[in-house]
């Protein structure tokens, strides 16, 4: 195999991050919460339209906070996609939640709305809705049936920032929203994230939990003489160099996406022809400018061909992966929670779905190259 010429993905900067890195060391304190902490969040408000943002250390902590403020407990029971990061899980497991895995839809490889609701007993507490790569979940539908059942409707947007449904940025439908800054997401801090709060009833608490426990942000406001712990809470905020680098991407957060919604165009229109032949299924086409163009994937026949095709993909020297293990095949979450009936879709695009690379300094011409590629194999294959 050569020597990787095209990664799956790479961490990039685009504008000040180590300018304001500098800025953050030479004002004193490096501690979370201080300016650029503040710049993060009045950024995330405007831009995405939530009531409060918080930025935390990574899209785990975030997702912690949110099952910490929709109250769940041991046996509390939260439905989600089985396709998903184990931390969609393990953030209510942690409380002593029990997931409910439902399957997906094979159009868009979000949770299958139309399954819900016979998943749903006493114990059920809140709903999670994943945005697969940045598309949006049927948000409409799972408003409605947490409205009918009392539940909360949390959002892992961690791979969704600046994507939209029907106008509304992803993570701002829900009582809450997490969002992930790690360094494979669109815009990047290396490892962080952000919780977006949208009810309003939750955001007292939420800063309080944010602050380890306490009402340190009422007393910083002068609404309390002295603060003292009040609450549970942990360490969830990230210190101010992150938010420094993280500031510095968020101001450039419009024009990664739109490189990426270009990149992402060229893969479809490169790969169309293959597609409208059936050696593979290509991402569901929409409104692309609601996309954030997070992931670009193809769905092969069988495992075994996808196995094939990245072989002769990295012989080529190009980096392509696959995704999730289903969690309710993982040996943690068979024991932590349990399926929802059969999940088909989900256990059958698990084995055959393939990413391509796709990250900011991706150019035109290596997308091309990638999808030359791409069509040899099955030319030589299948004799396309």
């Amino acid at each position: 195999m050569t020597n990787v010429r095209i990664p799956f993905g790479k961490p990039f900067i685009v504008g000040k991050e180590l300018f304001y890195i500098a800025q953050a060391v030479m004002n004193g304190s490096i501690a979370g919460d201080g300016m650029f902490t503040k710049r993060c969040h009045q950024w995330l408000e405007e831009n995405l339209r939530c009531r409060k943002a918080l930025l935390a250390n990574s899209c785990t902590a975030a997702l912690e906070m949110s099952a910490i403020l929709a109250g769940i407990g041991p046996g509390d029971e939260v439905i989600m996609p089985s396709f998903t990061f184990v931390s969609t899980a393990n953030a209510f497991v942690l409380r002593g939640g029990v997931p409910v895995f439902v399957d997906i839809r094979p159009d868009t490889l979000n949770i299958d709305e139309r399954l819900i609701e016979a998943s749903i007993t006493p114990r059920t507490k809140a709903i999670v809705a994943v945005h697969y790569a940045g598309r949006p979940c049927a948000m409409d539908e799972l408003k409605k049936i947490c409205q009918r059942h009392g539940l909360y409707l949390i959002e892992d947007a961690a791979q969704a920032i600046l994507a939209h449904e029907d106008g509304h940025a992803l993570g701002t439908i829900g009582d809450m929203g997490c969002l992930s800054f790690h360094e494979t997401k669109n815009v990047i801090s290396g490892e962080g994230g952000a919780l977006l709060i949208n009810n309003p009833e939750l955001i007292e608490r939420a800063e309080i939990i944010w602050q380890k426990g306490t009402n340190r942000k009422a007393f910083l406001r002068g609404q309390v003489d002295k603060y003292t712990w009040v609450d549970i809470g942990s360490s969830f905020l990230p210190s101010e160099l992150t938010a420094a680098f993280l500031y510095a991407q968020l101001e450039h957060a419009g024009r990664i996406n739109a490189h990426r919604r270009k990149l992402y165009k060229e893969y479809t229109k490169q790969l169309a022809a293959l597609a409208a032949e059936n050696h593979f299924s290509l991402p569901m086409m929409g409104e692309e400018e609601e996309t954030n163009a997070h992931i670009f994937y193809l769905v092969t026949r069988n495992e075994d061909e996808r196995a094939a095709l990245i072989q002769h993909l990295g012989a080529a020297g190009i980096s392509a992966v696959f995704h999730y293990v289903p969690l309710h095949s993982s040996p943690a979450g068979q024991s932590f929670g349990r399926a929802s009936g059969e999940l088909p879709v989900t256990d059958r695009t698990s084995s055959r779905l393939l990413r391509l690379p796709l990250y900011s300094e991706l150019t035109t011409q290596q997308v091309r190259m990638i999808c030359e590629k791409i069509r040899q194999f099955y030319a030589r294959t299948h004799g396309a």
